[in-house]
Order: C-alpha cells, then structure tokens, then sequence
C-alpha cells in the first residue's frame, strides 16, 4: 500500500517565495558581466573585479543577517527585510548611474534573505520528523526552477530588448515571490516567530513588526547609500594596499566575521569539547580550504566563461542569435535531471563494495569539475584560432561541472551539519560560507591574477581542481579517521 506524505501547507509558500526569489538572482547574475562589458564598457578585468565583490558579500552577508535574526528580529520579520532591500536593488540596477547602490542593497537584502527562509523551512518540522528531509529536497529543487527559468526571460528580455528590461524582470519576480509570502503567512504557523513562546495556533506579524520591517529596510537602504558614498575613497585605500595586503586583510575579515557572534551577544560560557570535537572541526577545517579550489573554478560561469558564451561560441541558429545568458540555465536544468539519478548512484553504491565516504565523493567531485576545465581550456584554443567554437563545448563544460557539483555540494552541507557539536554548528556553517565567500572572490580576480605569471586561466583551474581532488583523496583515509565513523 502507498502512503501520500502530507508535507506542511507552509513549504509550498516557502517554495514558490524562493523560487522567485532565485529568478530574480540568476537572471541579474547571467546579465550582470555582459552588461557590464557590452553596455557600460568596462573592461574586462574591472567587470570580472566588480563581479567578484558582488559574489563574494553575497555569500558574506548572510553570516549578519542570520545572527541579527537570531538575537532580535526573527526570520519571518528578516525575510521581509531582505525581500524589500533586494526588489528595490533590482529596480535600481535599471538605471546606469546607480549601479554599486543597485548591488549594495542586493548583498545587504541577500543577507537577511538567504539564511532566514532556509531557518524556516526547517521550523515547520518537528526536530525528528522524517518528512524534513524531503522537504528540504522539494525546497532545493524550487531553487534550481528559478535559476532554470531566470537566464530565459531575463536574458532574452536583457539582451533582445533592453538591459533594464532584464534588470526590471528581475525585480518584477522578487516582488511576486514577496507577495506569496505575504499572502501565505497563515499557512507557516509559528514557523520564522521572533518570539519564543508563540501563543495561538498561528503567528501573525502585527503593526509594531511592519514597523520594525519598514524602519530596518530603512535603515538598511540609507546605510547602503552612504557605503556607495565613500566608496571612491574606500577603493583608493583598496588600491594602495596592493593585491598581497587585499588578501590578508579579505582572510582577516571573513575570519572575524564567522566569529563575532561569540563576541557580541553570544553565550559567555566557554564551549567544552572533547577529543573528537576537535578532531571533527578540524575536518570542517580541511574541507573549507580544499571548496576552496571547488567553488574558485566553478564560479567562472557567471564570470569567464559567460564572457566565453558571449565572444567565443556560435549562437547563430538558423538565423536567430541565441542570447548568451541561455547558457546559464544548464546547470539548474541538469541538477534537476540529474539529482535523482545521482541519489539513486550513491544510494546503490554505499550499498556495494564500492561504496565511497564523503570525503572520496567530494575528491571526485573536484576532478570531474577539473575535466570540464580540461574541455573549456581546449575549446578556448580553438576559438583563438578559429574566432568561435561550436556551442557544444560549453554545452559539455556546464554537465561536467554540473556532475562535480552533485558530488560535493549537498554531501558537503551536510556533513558540516553532522559533524559539528551542536552548539557550533551556525558557526561552522558560516566558517563554511565565509570559505565560498572567498572562492568567489578568486573567481572573478583569478584572471588578473594569473595575468601577471602569463599562466592560461582554464589551465591553471585543471590543475588546481584536479589536482586539489587527488591530494584529497590520497588523504581520505587520514579524514575519515578524524570524522570517528560520521558519515
């Protein structure tokens, strides 16, 4: 007999606010370097430098909006925050002359967004109901929906019709995705609450928390305006420091931005660990640095190699010019083919003897991502002598990373989940985003970087994913030791 799981009413609302939310990133994210390069003209290295700041905060900001969630305003109440900030960011990157206002309130809006409305998904389960897993599953595949649907009409509307048509798509889909959360708070029971005894059957956000909500959005908005402010001189200080300083002064910063939340408001009591803890955070630690390299090169789509699509690969078919934006929506459109066949693989081989640890299917995650590099730096060859290259290739590149990203993203998340002790597992999960902060940062300046030592980019990436892969895999058995049977 089949039995129908009845998921929350509240997941589907968190679902399709999400999947909104996500159109509104990816289809900003695949116009953001073309339009940069093919409208603002920038250069390629000041366009691909911009990118890797954007990316970088983006994955640093939620570290803030995710404490200042936890210790006052509550996830339900950050989410609208954040919704709000990035609508009117994506609105903004309409007009030219407001373009680092436009970004700035995108990371700050994605601060308080991205962590929050992950926290409530989980909120509407019981701590060991076995639909939680699922349900994150259907929550994950919303995000790739949105990141499938985003590059096609954002991009075409971008690049056939008008660059703020694409930006103001954009913005159009995170106010759809804000006005399904609005709409749906009665079915997210007392999911997101800032208050820690909810009374009633469901929460309800009331005048004094729309207060709060437009006073914080305020506030963020006149913030983010007076950052854009200073910045020239901000830059100039940037820039005297030298690329060398810039690192360790970007290292020094994620550092404490992962840990200051045990310096403010945080439990004074000192966390005892045992001998296992610290062997398990020390995993965490070697496998922050090692998505180092993961995250550094599959990052490039957004940056280089969307840069690719756009110069060096035939879009010409049958007369029509395929925009160079569609590219992005292969990988979402793979994971969403492909997750299922890929949970059925390792479920089968865990199984076998052949079974892999986490660690062995993270490493062959790493050296499928540096195939795809190996394809993308022969591709690259040829469209240097031959002007284009069939789109195909890049059809390849987008699979093989897509294959490497199955392997090593979700086991990756989970694993910090599992191996953390309790009361560290938001600080090692931001250990963990601050490590992808960084890697998108190298992302966009990598090129430059490399520049300088005359070293081809797509071959530097083949060595460092590959080669990242086999040190990890030659060092499994020593992890595996320290993880103490975690899985």
């Amino acid at each position: 007999m089949i039995t129908k799981v009845q998921h929350p009413q509240g997941l589907f609302v968190l679902f399709f606010t999400e999947m909104w939310e996500r159109f509104s990133y990816y289809g900003m994210r695949a116009l953001l370097v073309l339009y940069l390069v093919n409208a603002q003209e920038y250069s390629r290295e000041e366009a691909l430098s911009l990118y890797a700041a954007y990316t970088g905060l983006v994955y640093l900001t939620p570290i803030i909006g995710g404490y200042l969630a936890d210790r006052w305003l509550g996830a339900r109440r950050a989410v609208f925050v954040g919704g709000i900030v990035m609508a009117l960011g994506h609105f903004a990157m309409a007009f030219p002359g407001l373009l680092h206002f436009a970004l700035g309130l995108l990371v700050a809006g994605n601060g308080f967004f991205k962590p929050n409305i992950s926290t409530m998904v989980g909120s509407l389960y019981e701590q060991h109901d076995p639909r939680r897993d699922a349900g994150f599953t259907i929550f994950y595949m919303g995000i790739n929906l949105g990141a499938f649907l985003s590059p096609l009409i954002c991009g075409t509307l971008g690049e056939k019709v008008g660059w703020h048509w694409g930006f103001g798509a954009a913005g159009v889909g995170m106010v759809l995705g804000m006005l399904i959360y609005w709409a749906g708070q009665h079915r997210l029971g007392h999911a997101g609450s800032h208050h820690e005894e909810p009374s009633g059957e469901h929460f309800r956000l009331g005048i004094g928390d729309w207060s709060t909500i437009t006073a914080v959005s305020t506030a963020v908005t006149l913030l983010v305006g007076a950052g854009v402010f200073l910045w020239p001189q901000i830059s100039q200080l940037w820039e005297m420091a030298g690329t060398g300083t810039q690192l360790g002064l970007g290292a020094g910063l994620l550092v404490i931005a992962t840990t200051a939340p045990r310096w403010f408001g945080g439990n004074s009591e000192p966390v005892k660990l045992t001998r296992e803890d610290r062997q398990h955070l020390l995993v965490i630690f070697i496998m922050a640095l090692f998505v180092i390299f993961f995250w550094m090169g599959f990052e490039q789509a957004g940056g280089t190699m969307n840069l690719f699509a756009d110069q060096k690969t035939e879009r010409n078919l049958l007369g029509w010019e395929m925009p160079a934006s569609y590219f992005q929506s292969v990988n979402p459109l793979a994971i969403l083919l492909l997750a299922p066949l890929f949970s059925a693989l390792w479920l089968r081989l865990d199984r076998s003897r052949f079974a892999l640890s986490s660690i062995q299917k993270q490493a062959v995650g790493m050296m499928i991502l540096g195939l795809g590099f190996v394809v993308l730096a022969v591709a690259d060859e040829r469209a240097s002598e031959f002007g284009r290259v069939a789109p195909w290739w890049l059809l390849t590149v987008y699979l093989l990373h897509t294959m490497g990203e199955l392997c090593l993203s979700p086991i990756g998340l989970s694993m910090v989940t599992k191996l953390a002790p309790a009361r560290l597992v938001s600080l090692m999960m931001g250990f963990w985003f601050t490590a992808m902060a960084l890697a998108n940062y190298l992302a966009g300046t990598l090129e430059s970087i490399l520049h300088q030592w005359q070293v081809p980019l797509y071959w530097f990436l083949v060595g460092s994913s590959m080669g990242a892969g086999l040190l990890l895999l030659f060092l499994s058995p020593f992890i595996k030791r320290l993880m103490h049977g975690v899985e």
